[in-house]
């Protein structure tokens, strides 16, 4: 569960703590292969810092594993030597420095350079505190605070809009756009080409600016606890910043301490979750009494809100393949108050599926997760063309599984936090098409920033 994420929009000198434990988490992510957002969740309460610095925290170690390839691209006019060349840890203080003056628009550009030159220091690398001041005040110079309207080799993307540069760093984006959007919006050249196959330029560049931007956090209310206007009221005395989200139960929150310190944490008033997470369990609608199976369930949010809508009344088994993912199921049904959960361990081979039938199925089948690349910063990194192609074959099992195991007249909900074809209509028109036992009922695609994460979801009744 996410620790803070009102990231600040203007950060002062006193943050070194923070940029020296970023610069920690991001140097230890490097060296070790180890998620940086594991890293960091893990330091983070060992560190003491304020609210705010932890705040700067989250927002240089998340921005600069965003941005990583806009980075190196103004790095590149900046430093004459290839990154290849160069000391790896170096190549970071530049990084960081350079997201500070390009891509913080709030932060003083003396406090980055001054900030990053006393980092080099207190990092025991004396020697390289005059190659960084100088690399960092030519960014000064590259980087203008005049913004533009338009895409171009010039113009930087940052949030919304975008900066001019002084000298042209980009492709141009009228004849390589997807040259262009994966430098300065900082993607894989290969997804973007792919997104392009099936969206226009305009919808493709919307996405890489939704999912560079800090994200909102989104909370969905406990409704056998309590409502969702005696949340908002709880919250709002509690000095919060928050407002209602367009699904009934849920409540935007943008701004806050740690999540376990809001009030009605303990209580199980909500859980966090995205608003297009929330429309899986809404759209699957399971009634009071029913028996539903929750596939790939760990770490529970959808089951608790499968269970609310149950009314706590029925069977609803949650199964994954790790015990310790289970853990967390179990956590989060006790803390909301929900006893209908049975939490079970199955295996890859699937030979210990729960038998069923069941009148309603969620399989959220795991993905190459291109509809949440804003909140999984890492995972755009990570992911490849044939590992979407061997996740397909998963995912088709998965819901020959639930299909197979759901009874006449009972409904199966097919849900990725994907926006490919290929791991969505794909997957459920090729299972589904030339079987008369199953008919589709609805399919929606939910588009990054539309008005949150991306996801797809397919509603199969059988008949």
């Amino acid at each position: 569960m996410p620790e803070e994420f009102s990231a600040p929009r203007r950060f002062g000198l006193a943050a070194g703590s923070a940029r020296e434990l970023a610069y920690q988490v991001l140097r230890d992510s490097r060296e070790s292969g180890q998620w940086p957002s594991e890293l960091l969740d893990e330091r983070l309460d060992a560190a003491g810092l304020t609210a705010q610095d932890r705040g700067l925290t989250r927002e240089l170690v998340f921005g600069v594993v965003r941005r990583e390839d806009t980075l190196d691209a103004l790095l590149r006019k900046l430093v004459k030597r290839p990154r290849e060349a160069m000391e790896e840890e170096l190549w970071l203080l530049l990084q960081l420095g350079v997201y500070q003056i390009a891509l913080m628009p709030g932060m003083a550009h003396h406090a980055a350079v001054h900030e990053t030159v006393e980092l080099a220091r207190r990092a025991g690398r004396v020697r390289w505190t005059g190659f960084v001041n100088g690399v960092l005040r030519g960014a000064t110079r590259l980087v203008t605070n005049e913004p533009v309207t338009e895409p171009g080799p010039d113009a930087l993307p940052v949030g919304a809009g975008f900066l001019r540069l002084n000298e042209p760093v980009f492709a141009d984006p009228a004849t390589e756009p997807a040259a262009y959007l994966a430098a300065a919006a900082s993607f894989p050249e290969w997804l973007i080409a792919r997104w392009l196959k099936f969206a226009d330029w305009r919808q493709v560049l919307g996405w890489t600016q939704w999912f560079n931007q800090p994200p909102t956090l989104t909370a969905r209310v406990n409704g056998l606890r309590t409502t969702r206007d005696e949340l908002l009221a709880a919250w709002q005395a509690a000095g919060m910043q928050v407002r209602p989200g367009p699904h009934p139960s849920s409540i935007l929150v943008d701004s806050g301490p740690r999540v376990e310190e809001w009030p009605g944490f303990a209580e199980g008033w909500f859980t966090v979750q995205d608003l297009a997470a929330m429309a899986a369990a809404t759209r699957l609608a399971p009634e009071p009494g029913q028996d539903v199976w929750d596939v790939c369930a760990a770490p529970g949010a959808k089951s608790c809100h499968l269970a609310e809508l149950m009314q706590n009344h029925g069977t609803l088994i949650a199964s994954d393949l790790q015990a310790r993912r289970l853990n967390r199921i179990d956590e989060n049904s006790r803390r909301l108050g929900l006893s209908i959960i049975r939490s079970m361990l199955v295996s890859a081979g699937g030979h210990d599926l729960p038998r069923g039938p069941f009148h309603r199925v969620l399989v959220d089948v795991p993905c190459g997760n291109t509809g949440v690349l804003g909140k999984r910063p890492e995972a755009r990194w990570r992911i490849t063309p044939e590992g979407i192609a061997d996740l397909t074959m998963i995912q088709r099992r998965l819901l020959a599984d639930a299909l197979a195991r759901t009874n006449v007249g009972g409904r199966v909900l097919y849900s990725t936090c994907s926006i490919d074809p290929e791991e969505n209509t794909a997957v459920v028109h090729s299972t589904i098409d030339h079987n008369p036992r199953f008919r589709l009922i609805e399919e929606v695609t939910l588009w990054p920033g539309q008005p949150a994460d991306g996801a797809y979801q397919a509603l199969i009744e059988r008949v």
